[in-house]
This record gives structure tokens, sequence and C-alpha cells, in this order.
């Protein structure tokens, strides 16, 4: 990978980017829009801003992993997943944390609308996410080196960001767009348990004390099925609590893509058998909120 990056070029920048982790942001904006239209609420453009701002504040969170990690010693030539930009030399550590701000302040331009549009709730929202899209491994209590990244991840990738879409487009509040949010947040979850176990060993040398790292590998592998089985449970909840329609249930087949995925977790041996894991997991991300969106859409 470092040598089709290239050293400082667009490459190394789309590297840095990581678009595959874009999907887990994208997926709790889409659910969310699709259950403002439940709701007869939708509006193109504060849906449209909340998406916007979701990616920019993961590709922010990106930029400051790779930078902290490297400052850290979270990242070494050992690492097994994709190249990291900083530790690979193919960008400086002063480069990246200065896109970082910029990503930042770009994700601040378009949460000023969203504020405009949803108030003071959104602006709390708002500047947690930024702090946290730093704190995941920047600052004097990094989340993911105390083992709560995947707070972090089902938190504002699932109930927060399904509920805070919603919000902005209709200033309302139901309990059903958190448990839609539950769905969502426990398969971003679940993508995030997947890189933890593969790096559970170079993490725990660098004193970084994920969830893999402290439940050990049998606990891991219980946890990733226990996130799947709570995605599974939410279009039955809401279809017995809430009335949602049947078609809700197509978010289900997303959950048929995971059984490669849960058969390389189960029965790995190298670490670096879990990479196909770690696509196939958010590949199941991607069809699960696409169907359950389609499944809001076309139960009117």
């Amino acid at each position: 990978m470092t040598e089709v990056a290239g050293r400082g070029g667009a490459g190394a920048w789309l590297q840095a980017i990581r678009p595959r982790t874009l999907p887990a942001a994208i997926a709790p904006v889409v659910v969310g829009a699709a259950m403002a239209g439940r709701w007869e609420v939708f509006s193109l453009g504060p849906a449209a801003a909340a998406l916007v701002c979701a990616l920019l504040i993961q590709v922010a969170t990106n930029l400051a992993n790779d930078y902290f990690d490297f400052l850290k010693g979270g990242d070494t030539e050992h690492r097994v997943g994709p190249t990291r930009v900083v530790q690979a030399g193919l960008l400086s550590p002063t480069a990246v944390w200065r896109a970082t701000v910029l990503v930042l302040v770009a994700a601040t331009g378009v949460g000023i609308y969203l504020v405009w549009m949803g108030g003071w709730p959104i602006l709390v929202v708002g500047l947690l996410a930024l702090v946290c899209a730093v704190a995941y491994t920047g600052g004097p209590f990094p989340l993911a080196y105390h083992g709560l990244g995947d707070v972090f991840a089902f938190v504002f990738f699932g109930p927060v960001a399904v509920a805070g879409t919603v919000w902005v487009q209709g200033r309302f509040f139901h309990p059903e767009f958190l448990l839609a949010g539950a769905g969502v947040g426990a398969l971003v979850t679940a993508i995030l348990v997947v890189n933890n176990l593969r790096d559970r060993t170079t993490d725990a040398q660098a004193g970084k004390r994920t969830t893999a790292v402290r439940f050990g590998l049998r606990g891991t592998r219980a946890f990733y099925l226990a996130l799947l089985l709570v995605a599974a449970a939410v279009p039955p909840l809401g279809m017995a609590i809430w009335g949602w329609d049947p078609w809700t249930l197509l978010a289900l087949l997303g959950l048929g893509l995971a059984l490669r995925p849960i058969e390389a977790v189960f029965s790995f041996h190298d670490p670096r058998e879990l990479l196909p894991a770690l696509g196939g997991t958010a590949r199941v991300v991607t069809w699960y909120a696409g169907l359950l969106a389609a499944g809001f859409v076309l139960g009117g």
C-alpha cells in the first residue's frame, strides 16, 4: 500500500481518509432520513447537511486517529491492518494534524446550519461529537485507549445520529429513533470490534486497552456475535412496540452477509485472516441500513 499511495500525494491523503469506513457515517443518516419520511417531516436540506457533517466528523476522526496513534506508539511496523500514513512516512504528522483541524472547522461550518435548524440540542450533540472525534485517540483520556471507543461508536453512529437526523428536520423526538439507531450503532461497533480483534496483540503492547484487549479472544468473539443479535432484534421489536411495517424486516437480509465474517472471527489463527471480515462487516452495515430505510419508505 505504501508504494501505491505514494509519498505525500493524493493517494496518501485518500488512504488517510479511509473511504471504506465512511459507510459507518452514512448509514445512520440514511435511516434517520427514512424515519423522518415515516413521520412526514423529511426535508432535503437538513438531511443533506446532516450527511455532510457526519462524513466530515468521520474523516476528522480517522485523521486524528492516524496522528495520535503514531505519537502514542499505537502504530508500528508490526501492525497487521492497512498502512497508516504517518507511521509509514507517507504524510508528516504536522500535515495530518492540520488536515484534522481543517476538517473539524468544515464540520463546524456545516454544524452552524444544523444548529440553526435544530436549536440547542444539536449544539450540545455537535460539540460532543467534535470533542470525541479528537478524544477518540487524543487528549489526556483517549477513549480508544481505555476501552471506550466502542461506546463512542455505538452512541454517536447509532441512536444520536439517527435521532439527530430526524430532529434537524422536524424538531421532535420519539423513542423509536433510538431503537432504529441501536441496530445501526451495534453493527458500526461490530466493525470496530473486528478491527480491535485484529490489532489485539499490538494494541496490548502499546498500552491500548481496547475491549478486545480487555475481554480476551473468547469474550471479544461473544461481543461481536451479541452486537449482530442486537441488530437482528431491532426490526421485530419495532413492529411489536411501535407498529413498524413488515417491510422493515428486509433489514434482516443484510445480516445474511454476516455469515462469512462470523466464520472468520470464530476460526481465524492469523490476524491477517480478519481483513476480509472487516470489509464484510462494513458491507453488513451498508445493506442493513439501506434495507431498513427502504422498509420505512415502502411501509409509508
